[in-house]
């Protein structure tokens, strides 16, 4: 999340304030107890930005999981959320077909089933069998890395080359990460709770978050290789559109691939609203 310097100590005009959470059943993030977190999170983080670090209004961005619930917390709380930045629109909006696509639509939901069809098979088992295969995975360090770096490779723009993108230590860094916390089991967990929304009554009031659309200002920046690529009208369908850029470079992975472009990209998104407008 992105906080307005203006209000916090005057610092130079183009800084702010960063504020990264570690999604909970993440690395070093506390384990869920419970189903249905995935609906719970964009609450936790708006009590993290105003209760706890006293934020009264901040921006926000995500991608991937993080897309998902930055859209959550602007739509329950567009009093504290002053704008959005996303890398894609939450894949949950593509099991809501309109009746009226466009012809680019109809390409992007084409698209998107051929993806499916080749690269979603982690997602199937993710959301039905976790913990058969987080207990394989916690168990062969070779299987998880494995199973984390054949992601990396596919969804990045490297061209089959993993090492032109992230380094070694990159890569054994977030295997790592995974393996010393067993975490890959728990990282599933949004995934099944997606998944299983419908089969319990209190998540499916957090499902009624994802109807409708956001008004809340928000930007996307698309990057070429990353496993989706909506058009502008499916995202408008959802979300207040102010900014649209596509990026000539990068992948799924953005914050590592291209650091430089989404930063300044995020920067320019934000800059105006710094002064409350």
């Amino acid at each position: 999340m992105l906080t307005d310097p203006v209000s916090f100590g005057g610092r130079p005009e183009d800084s702010f304030d960063v504020v990264v959470p570690d999604l909970p059943g993440y690395g070093f993030s506390d384990k869920p107890s419970r189903a249905g977190t995935l609906f719970r999170v964009n609450d936790l983080w708006a009590r993290l930005m105003k209760d706890r670090l006293g934020y009264g209004r901040f921006g926000a961005h995500g991608g991937d999981w993080g897309s998902t619930i930055t859209e959550q917390l602007a739509r329950s709380h567009s009093d504290s959320v002053v704008a959005i930045h996303l890398t894609d629109v939450p894949f949950g909006h593509i099991f809501q077909k309109p009746d009226d696509p466009s012809s680019a639509e109809m390409k992007y939901f084409r698209n998107n089933e051929k993806w499916m069809q080749s690269e979603g098979a982690y997602a199937a088992i993710q959301s039905t069998k976790p913990q058969s295969l987080a207990h394989a995975l916690n168990d062969s360090p070779a299987g998880l890395a494995g199973w984390i770096v054949e992601k990396f490779r596919s969804w990045s723009d490297c061209n089959g080359n993993i090492e032109s993108r992230f380094t070694r230590d990159e890569l054994l860094t977030h295997i790592m990460i995974y393996w010393a916390t067993e975490s890959i089991g728990s990282s599933f967990l949004p995934y099944y709770d997606y998944a299983n929304a419908n089969a319990l009554d209190w998540i499916k009031e957090g499902m009624k978050k994802w109807t409708g659309s956001s008004s809340v200002p928000t930007a996307f920046a698309l990057f070429p290789k990353d496993i989706s690529q909506p058009p502008r009208e499916w995202a408008e369908r959802f979300f207040n559109v102010q900014r649209w850029t596509e990026m000539a470079r990068g992948g799924h992975f953005a914050a590592m691939e291209e650091p430089e472009l989404l930063t300044e990209d995020i920067r320019a998104w934000f800059r105006p609203f710094r002064d409350g407008n």
